[in-house]
């Protein structure tokens, strides 16, 4: 099919396929031949403790932090991707020992100060192209209602002394597409109204979308998806992690048994492609490249089950062998 010349940035985070300093090497390799962006997701431990009080950060951190960041991909633009919130999206990040800064609201000083003393370590660090501040946030307002109000005033604070000190870096925060259209709440308008109220004060609007976490398969679902974000920002829109099941995905635990299959995650990623081109997106950020089975074959007990659910969303198998989509994505990425 004949396509215009592409006018929107193409990528992968930086999450390797596997445990090995050779799988890194080769997700980094991989980026730089088949990409002109890429993500640093950072959503993992914060050392609260540490900025609070004054004290040196932990060298456990410190070292993981450089050594991602002495990989900056030469011409290719940086997103750098940092999670406030922990994975259940339900509180804030832990502190190396497993806690949670003591606090009245979100949005109290030492809070505030805090996250932004260490979202500025890490613009400092990475010096990014983009900043996404905080990660899949209209997720807290499903599971923590309560904290909302004074999340917002917590980000709007980080995001306006960070503005301060880096006036040209474009910010925003991330919210995931999937758990915003047609939201099983009571009040769906308003949660709805609430998420885009908040990310539409941004510079960009950040999107992440996993379809078959919505069980959605057709095109069509897909399309009315889209058309919801469209319908409700005029905010450039950045697709910051997507990803489709190209295998089944059956995970006993959590009671999860979705179907997938190559072609239908390559009509998602055809679909998200066109529509990048047609509404004007500034990038679409695909998570995995290649699936990950040998990293998850490591991963802690505790989070093999949720570990799984993106495992199987790889442009290549987990061997490398390239699907459908892979060759989609070289048709517009060459454009």
């Amino acid at each position: 099919m004949e396509q215009s010349e592409r006018s929107f940035s193409m990528g992968f985070t930086t999450w390797s396929f596997g445990p090995n300093l050779q799988d890194v090497n080769t997700t980094y390799d991989f980026i730089a031949a088949n990409a002109d962006v890429y993500i640093e997701h950072l959503d993992g431990t914060i050392p609260w403790n540490a900025y609070i009080n004054n004290l040196p950060l932990p060298t456990e951190f410190t070292n993981e932090m450089e050594g991602k960041a002495s990989r900056k991909i030469p011409n290719t633009d940086l997103v750098l991707s940092i999670g406030l919130l922990n994975i259940d999206r339900d509180d804030l990040e832990t502190d190396f020992d497993g806690s949670v800064p003591v606090y009245n609201q979100l949005n109290d000083a030492a809070i505030v100060d805090a996250y932004t003393q260490h979202v500025e370590y890490l613009v400092d660090l990475f010096a990014p192209d983009y900043l996404v501040v905080a990660i899949e946030v209209n997720e807290l307002p499903l599971k923590n209602p309560v904290l909302w109000e004074g999340y917002t005033r917590l980000i709007n604070a980080v995001i306006q002394r960070t503005k301060a000190s880096f006036p040209n870096l474009e910010l925003s925060v991330s919210i995931s597409l999937h758990n915003l259209f047609e939201p099983n709440v009571a009040d769906a308008q308003g949660y709805i109204t609430s998420v885009f109220e908040h990310v539409n004060q941004m510079d960009f609007v950040a999107i992440s979308y996993y379809p078959f976490l919505k069980n959605q398969r057709t095109v069509e679902a897909f399309q009315a998806t889209l058309d919801f974000l469209h319908a409700n920002t005029s905010k450039p829109i950045a697709i910051v992690e997507s990803g489709h099941l190209a295998e089944n995905l059956i995970i006993p635990n959590l009671n999860v048994d979705i179907s997938g299959n190559p072609m239908e995650q390559n009509a998602f990623l055809e679909t998200l492609l066109t529509n990048a081109q047609t509404q004007d997106y500034e990038m679409v950020v695909w998570w995995a490249h290649r699936d990950y089975d040998a990293l998850w074959e490591v991963f802690p007990h505790e989070v093999r089950d949720i570990g799984q659910l993106w495992r199987d969303t790889g442009l290549l198998d987990e061997n490398g062998v390239e699907r459908s989509a892979f060759a989609t994505w070289q048709s517009f990425f060459e454009e």
